[in-house]
């Protein structure tokens, strides 16, 4: 499965100029104007795993062969998405655009402007708390529009249709407090129905603080001193700085653990945003390793093995026979798959074994 990011925020907060960042390339249009940015940027990321490399030398010596194995790693989709204002759920601005778009992401990333330059246009922007604030209550209100659109069904004696109008009535009511649909209590059944609403406040959020570059020594402080002014899980904010990953991504992989070591930090914003997204949505990654790729497959936690197949190719589901599981750190220190069976290193698992982050998995597929 993919993971899809849509970056969201007030015009010219940087959403632009990390999304480029991001990219190591000046996809998208940077201005000092408000929507510089119209119709989304979309761009696939890999994401850094040191893992890798690690398994492609093991399997280059394992195997005897002449050349390193290509790394696939897993990869994150981020969409840069227009710059809203107040009174984006009635249309304003290119609200109606804005608000279509943040439908098809797996998680909205709000970017607030925690830095100073005069410079740059403060279009609508407040301060970082109460940025965030727009832009949620703009996400709510058009929530409310969506769930108002809905049609009491009355007395009607279909139950499908009765449950259905009451998990309407519970959200509406929650949003209508200032409740984001996404702090809601459902039930399994519930939340299946919710699914077809589509509700933009059903997402999960992660919040980036464009900061100074000065202020990335203490990101830490900053990242929990925001994530308790405004009620959320410190996991789910990150303080970047778009300047500062601008230069980076110009630079050599050598280059750029020193520039960040100069500046007291140890990773890249992306990887500390991406390290977060994950843990926010409850995603891992399991491993393959052979001749022809070592490679890294996302996957929801809790999935189990045979489920995990499907990520592969669909058909691994129906005709899965079994999974020989073993973890990347006896897979290295066993030295490959072979060895690593001789060692009784490696477990032959059914269907039902969960699957768990750092996994080096073969299938076994039936014809």
């Amino acid at each position: 499965m993919g993971l899809k990011i849509g970056l969201v925020g007030l015009p010219n907060v940087g959403k632009s100029t990390l999304f480029n960042a991001l990219l190591k390339r000046q996809q998208a249009y940077v201005a000092n104007f408000p929507f510089a940015t119209i119709e989304p940027n979309i761009g696939v990321v890999p994401v850094s795993d040191e893992r890798l490399s690690k398994l492609a030398l093991v399997v280059k010596e394992s195997e005897g062969i002449e050349f390193l194995p290509p790394e696939v790693p897993a990869t994150c989709e981020f969409v840069d998405i227009a710059g809203l204002i107040a009174g984006a759920h009635k249309g304003e601005g290119l609200g109606n655009k804005f608000l279509s778009h943040i439908r098809e992401v797996d998680a909205v990333c709000h970017v607030v402007r925690s830095f100073s330059d005069e410079d740059i246009v403060k279009e609508g922007v407040v301060s970082p708390k109460d940025d965030l604030e727009v832009v949620e209550t703009e996400l709510k209100l058009a929530d409310l529009q969506t769930l108002e659109k809905q049609k009491d069904p009355g007395n009607t004696p279909n139950i499908e249709l009765k449950k259905w109008w009451t998990l309407v009535v519970k959200l509406k009511s929650a949003l209508e407090k200032g409740i984001p649909a996404r702090e809601v209590v459902l039930s399994d059944e519930e939340a299946q129905f919710a699914k077809q609403l589509s509700l933009l406040t059903s997402k999960p959020i992660l919040v980036v603080l464009n900061v100074n570059e000065d202020d990335l020594i203490k990101s830490t402080q900053i990242e929990n001193d925001f994530a308790s002014s405004v009620g959320v899980n410190s996991d789910q904010v990150i303080a970047i700085c778009a300047k500062t990953e601008s230069e980076l991504a110009f630079l050599s992989g050598e280059d750029q653990k020193v520039y960040l070591s100069e500046l007291g930090v140890t990773h890249s914003g992306l990887e500390r945003l991406i390290k977060k997204a994950f843990a926010t949505l409850g995603l891992i990654t399991f491993l393959t390793a052979g001749v022809k790729e070592v490679r890294a497959w996302t996957i929801k936690k809790g999935l189990n093995a045979q489920e995990a197949s499907g990520v592969i190719h669909t058909d691994f589901v129906k005709k899965f026979i079994k999974a020989d599981i073993v973890s990347f750190d006896d897979f290295i220190s066993g030295g490959g798959w072979r060895l690593s069976r001789e060692k009784g290193l490696v477990r032959s698992e059914g269907k039902e074994y969960i699957v768990r982050d750092g996994d080096v998995v073969e299938f076994k597929i039936g014809a």
